[in-house]
């Protein structure tokens, strides 16, 4: 079951070209920064991601170490990393996507005549097609 909160152990490794961030209980989830600032926002877009793909993959999401338990070197510092997912839940099923499609040379001249916005009428068809209104999200 998908959970709204999460909260992870993160490690920064500071380094004289910055700051290198990892998860402990989350191999792949790597991001970096420049300063302490920088490293927090990245390391929270790094988890809100991480944990989004293993949600759309039906992965088992592991349950965090204790911070108390994680090993650290001299130059680390371990820091609990919090999201909330509903909002990036909804921002991603909301993201636009590129798509490719081919029409006609007559109906593309008579459409830049008219100065039709393609992806907007795209739009509104597959939602008329499909039944579905603008604050639909993602299928699964």
């Amino acid at each position: 079951m998908n959970k709204d909160r999460y909260v992870f152990p993160a490690i920064f490794d500071y380094a004289d070209d910055g700051i290198t961030v990892t998860f402990p209980d989350l191999p792949g989830a790597i991001t970096c920064g420049d300063t302490d600032n920088e490293a927090l926002s990245m390391s929270k877009e790094c988890l809100a991601l991480h944990l989004y793909g293993m949600e759309r993959d039906d992965e088992e999401i592991p349950k965090p170490t204790s911070a108390r338990n994680v090993a650290s070197e001299e130059n680390q510092v371990v820091v609990l990393i919090e999201v909330w997912m509903p909002p990036f839940r909804n921002e991603m099923a909301n993201k636009a996507v590129k798509k490719t499609l081919t029409i006609p040379k007559w109906l593309d001249d008579l459409a830049a005549e008219q100065n039709v916005n393609y992806s907007h009428i795209l739009q509104d068809a597959l939602k008329t097609h499909l039944g579905v209104s603008d604050r639909r999200k993602s299928p699964r």
